[in-house]
C-alpha cells in the first residue's frame, strides 16, 4: 500500500524494471575458465573496480584490463568479458513498459539507476531492437544514470542532486530499488522507500494488469 501523500516515484532499473539473473553472469565466467566470480561480483559483493565503473571513474577498456587482472586471465578478448558481463541482463519484464507509460499521468516519475558503460550500450540496443525505443527518456520526466553522474546509490549525493534538480520533496517522494543498502540510503534523506523482492514486482506494487 503506497503512503496516499506521494507524488514522485524514483525507480531503480535492475530487478525493478529490468530483470537481472546473477546466476547467469557466474556460468558465464566459468565457461571462459573464470571460478572465483562470486568472490569480485555478485548481487552482495562487488570488487573496487565495479564501484568505480559505474561512477564513470574508468573507462571500459580500463574495466576490461581490471577483469583480466582479476580473473588471472590475460588472454581473454573484449568479446568474450563483454558477453560473460552483459550475461546477466535477461530483459524487461512484460507489462512493466505499459505499467511505467500508465504512471506518467498520475506521477512525476524518474529513473535512476547505477549503471556501466558497457551495460548501459547492451541495454540501449536491447530497447531499439525489442521495442523500438532510443532510449529510456520517454518513460520518464528525467532519466539518471550513474555512470554518467560521477556518482553512485547508496551516496547521498546522488539522492539529493535528483531531489534538487527536480524540486522534490523527500516526504511526497517514493524510491523503489532491490538493493537494502541503496533503500537505506535513501532513507536518512527521509524518502520514502520500497524494497522490491521477488516475487513482488512494480506491477502487482500497482495493481496493473494490463
Amino acid at each position: 500500500m503506497l503512503p496516499s501523500n506521494i507524488k514522485n516515484i524514483i525507480f531503480d532499473y535492475g530487478n525493478v524494471i529490468f530483470q537481472l539473473d546473477f546466476l547467469k553472469s557466474k556460468y558465464a565466467w566459468e565457461e571462459l575458465g573464470i571460478d572465483n566470480a562470486n568472490d569480485f561480483y555478485s548481487h552482495k559483493i562487488q570488487d573496487p573496480i565495479f564501484t568505480a565503473f559505474e561512477r564513470g571513474d574508468i573507462s571500459a577498456k580500463e574495466f576490461r584490463d581490471a577483469i583480466r587482472v582479476l580473473t588471472n586471465k590475460k588472454e581473454l578478448t573484449d568479446q568474450q568479458i563483454d558477453h560473460a558481463w552483459n550475461s546477466l541482463l535477461v530483459g524487461i519484464t512484460k507489462g512493466n513498459h505499459e505499467l511505467l507509460q500508465s504512471l506518467k499521468p498520475q506521477y512525476r516519475t524518474f529513473l535512476l539507476s547505477n549503471i556501466n558503460e558497457i551495460h548501459f550500450d547492451y541495454i540501449m540496443k536491447y530497447l531499439k531492437t525489442d521495442f523500438g525505443f532510443d532510449s529510456n527518456d520517454h518513460l520518464f520526466e528525467k532519466v539518471y544514470y550513474s555512470h554518467l553522474m560521477g556518482k553512485r546509490k547508496p551516496e547521498a549525493e546522488i539522492f539529493e542532486q535528483v531531489l534538487t534538480e527536480n524540486n522534490l520533496n523527500p516526504a511526497e517522494t517514493l524510491f523503489i530499488d532491490d538493493s537494502p543498502q541503496h533503500i537505506e540510503g535513501a532513507k536518512k534523506l527521509g524518502i520514502h522507500t520500497y524494497l522490491m523482492t521477488a516475487p513482488n514486482s512494480i506491477q502487482k506494487l500497482f495493481g496493473f494488469t494490463g
